[in-house]
């Protein structure tokens, strides 16, 4: 695989069977095509590695053309035969056909689906009335004794449930759409105004507004996807997608799992375990520890033989959560403790583990792809250097650090990765490159990430479409040789963060929003003019996607669509991004150790927010809302088809009784939230995870006073002076609003 500048052309060695830009509902529509009906060879039959003739070596096309003629099974296409037992009629496959395909049933099938072919093998049983559940991707067919079956694989999905929300949600959406499948979405109470609910074709409530109870939820993930009549589900990123026990409830629900074993899932998402694997494979991994650390004296151990400074991280971790840096010995307490409380909050498991902290190294991850025929390809690598507090900002391709025969050696590492751990699906094999050429091995995403959005603009390929095919069991449709990486991609993570005040997250209400456009610009986003970037879930708002000809060409390509990129309402990261890449830094290729989160940095975005693009008009019933959205609901019965329903209506909370309602809360708070010279309030909205103090203790300047969670970041709210503790006021898992009254510290 080589970099490609601009527009050259795939190798295409493979035709276009699977090819992405061969999209199947293509063929469904293909009328009158005589090679289809008569099944004719092609010219390029000979070089589909997976062809009819190779799979049914003892076919005579013949005996198929007359079988055809005589229409003998017609009566199958009109009894709807293909239709799956039960809910959604998937389309199955019942065993090996000696009996040739039953043709020109196009018109007895719904148009949003490929052409669907019925085969029949002597033998078989037929799934009937007393056991009418229907199978699942694994199960078997009439398992009894006696029975001639095989597992049977669907040959499209009619309709897939995406348990996921916001941007990854319509991404996946999109794919769904161009395959002729339904897309099912699901949504919290606080979401019911959200976008991807809009965008689906049906949405379905989980549950209220935390994610515990809705998003996290299996069983009412699994039941919407009953009431849907779903055949798979596709877990995005975040909430359950690294999720083993979840993936294991689908396929046990007999639905069809879109994503990885689950038992590579297991493995890769135990961050110890997978260290052990990656070793015994032989592929490099960072100084440190193969099992937990569960001491504070283990660490400093740990300190005196590796040195300092150390990196603890959560064994169940990942997304840059539940990591602490030890630079010295009397740090490794109050880290250990940090590290161990993340882990659980986040992934309900507090085992730690201990590396050897690489300094200033580039954050290098290598993008794979396998099928369950034992094909394993890499696409080339992303640069995801640019983070703050373990979290990225932004990711390029191809990495500016990188030549072609280190991309080679990179991906060679990532492919051996993920043969190790049996894995099939797109997954991401994150690592560590440092200015000696050293690459080690970090941890495996088993899931799609955030950024595959690049790799996709450099690629051409479509690695949602990938992964769906994989599940129903296809081939990839991608070698390694035809893998080229076309221009440079640089993708913009749009946060509802104050980078000018430490990427404090800024839930707000969208009151104007306007996307870029243009050659080689891609938007994902989950809001609009009249959303809300809730301060229950990730700060996300979009991705901002851009390519060029080569890395400077997409530089300036990016600082365009930014200052066209228009969003009222929230503080996002337009600003910061427009001056880090600004940055001379960034403008060579480096890491930028030390700029991301300095106060140069944050100074010059504040001096450059607000200096976007054309104000949009805003809507007067929306300004000033910066809080959750409230909102009124009403019931009405409506007939649909002879049938009664009762509808829940939620309409926007009037203005007027929005306003009332806050007049009558700030007089019960007493005025909370002002503050005085004694006050301690909290930066944001969030939930209170622990408090460090009670009432009357005595505490120094900066002292930690509690931690408030916002939109998955922890922040530690401290003391602004020395005094004592007084009118302490929250506590663990109670909800705070910007600028409450924590407590008050009284001068000694």
């Amino acid at each position: 695989m080589r970099p490609c500048a601009g527009g050259c052309e795939a190798a295409d060695g493979r035709g276009d069977r699977l090819s992405p830009r061969l999209q199947l509902p293509e063929v469904a529509g293909s009328e009158n095509d005589a090679s289809l009906d008569r099944r004719l060879p092609e010219p390029r039959d000979q070089n589909f590695p997976h062809d009819d003739r190779r799979d049914h070596p003892g076919r005579d096309d013949s005996l198929a053309q007359e079988h055809h003629e005589r229409r003998e099974h017609e009566h199958l296409v009109g009894d709807r035969i293909e239709e799956g037992a039960d809910r959604g009629g998937m389309a199955l496959l019942s065993g090996q056909s000696p009996v040739e395909p039953v043709g020109r049933h196009r018109d007895a099938e719904d148009s949003r689906c490929p052409v669907v072919v019925v085969r029949e093998a002597p033998g078989v049983e037929h799934d009937h009335d007393r056991n009418r559940r229907r199978a699942g991707g694994s199960e078997l067919i009439g398992g009894g004794q006696g029975h001639n079956v095989e597992r049977i694989r669907p040959l499209m999905f009619e309709k897939v449930l995406v348990a996921n929300r916001g941007e990854i949600a319509i991404r996946v959406f999109r794919t769904l759409r161009e395959l002729g499948i339904g897309a099912v979405g699901v949504y919290s109470a606080g979401d019911r105004t959200a976008l991807h609910v809009a965008y689906a074709d049906e949405a379905f409530l989980l549950g209220p507004t935390p994610a515990a109870e809705s998003y996290l939820a299996v069983e009412r993930i699994l039941d919407a996807a009953e009431r849907a009549g779903a055949q798979a589900i596709h877990p995005g990123y975040g909430f359950l997608a690294e999720n083993a026990a979840f993936a294991r409830a689908v396929e046990e629900a007999g639905l069809v799992w879109i994503g990885p074993p689950p038992a590579s899932i297991e493995l890769m998402g135990n961050k110890t375990a997978a260290r052990t694997a990656m070793q015994q494979a032989g592929v490099p991994i960072i100084p440190g520890t193969t099992d937990p650390v569960g001491s504070v004296e283990q660490l400093l151990a740990l300190g005196d033989e590796l040195g300092y400074p150390l990196l603890i991280k959560a064994a169940a971790g990942g997304g840059g959560k539940g990591m602490e840096i030890v630079e010295a010995p009397g740090d490794a307490e109050q880290a250990f403790e940090r590290a161990q409380r993340q882990g659980q909050s986040y992934f309900a498991n507090p085992d730690v583990y201990v590396e050897k902290l690489i300094v200033d190294p580039r954050h290098v991850e290598v993008q794979v792809l396998a099928d369950a025929h034992g094909n394993v390809v890499h696409l080339g690598e992303r640069d995801c250097t640019i983070q703050r507090r373990h979290q990225k900002l932004i990711e390029e391709t191809p990495s500016p650090a990188v030549n072609e025969e280190l991309r080679q050696r990179i991906g060679a590492i990532g492919v051996a990765a993920a043969r190790a751990c049996g894995y099939r699906s797109a997954g991401t094999i994150e690592g560590l490159l440092t200015h000696d050429g050293d690459y080690f091995f970090m941890e495996m995403n088993t899931r799609i990430q955030v950024e595959h959005t690049v790799t996709e603009m450099v690629t051409e390929l479509d690695l949602v479409r990938e992964q769906i095919l994989v599940a129903l069991g296809e081939p990839l449709s991608v070698r390694q040789e035809d893998v080229e990486l076309r221009g440079h991609a640089i993708e913009c993570r749009i946060n509802a963060e104050d980078a000018a005040h430490g990427f404090l997250p800024a839930p707000a209400w969208v009151t104007g929003y306007r996307e870029p456009a243009g050659p080689g610009v891609r938007v994902d986003s989950g809001v609009a003019a009249g959303y809300e970037v809730s301060g229950a879930y990730d700060p996300m708002v979009a991705k901002l996607i851009v390519r060029g000809v080569d890395r400077e060409h997409a530089r300036r390509r990016m600082l365009r669509a930014l200052e066209e990129f228009s969003i009222e309402g929230p503080t996002t990261l337009i600003p910061f991004h427009k001056a880090l890449l600004s940055h001379p830094c960034f403008v060579a290729g480096e890491t930028c150790h030390g700029v991301v989160e300095s106060e140069e940095l944050a100074a010059r975005a504040d001096e450059l927010d607000g200096a976007a693009a054309v104000a949009l008009p805003s809507n007067s019933l929306l300004q000033g809302m910066t809080g959750p959205v409230r909102t009124t609901e009403r019931v009405r019965t409506v007939e649909v088809d002879g049938r009664r329903f009762e509808v829940r209506l939620s309409d926007p909370e009037p203005e007027w009784r929005a306003l009332a309602r806050r007049r009558q809360e700030r007089s019960q708070r007493g005025g909370a939230g002002a503050g005085g010279s004694d006050a301690v309030v909290s930066p944001m909205q969030g939930t209170v995870l622990s408090v460090t103090v009670s009432d009357g203790d005595e505490v120094e300047a900066g002292r930690v006073i509690c931690v408030v969670e916002a939109m998955k970041m922890e922040n530690e709210v401290h003391a602004h002076r020395a005094g004592t503790v007084r009118s302490l006021s929250v506590q663990p898992g109670e909800s705070v609003a910007t600028g409450q009254v924590i407590c008050e510290i009284a001068a000694d």
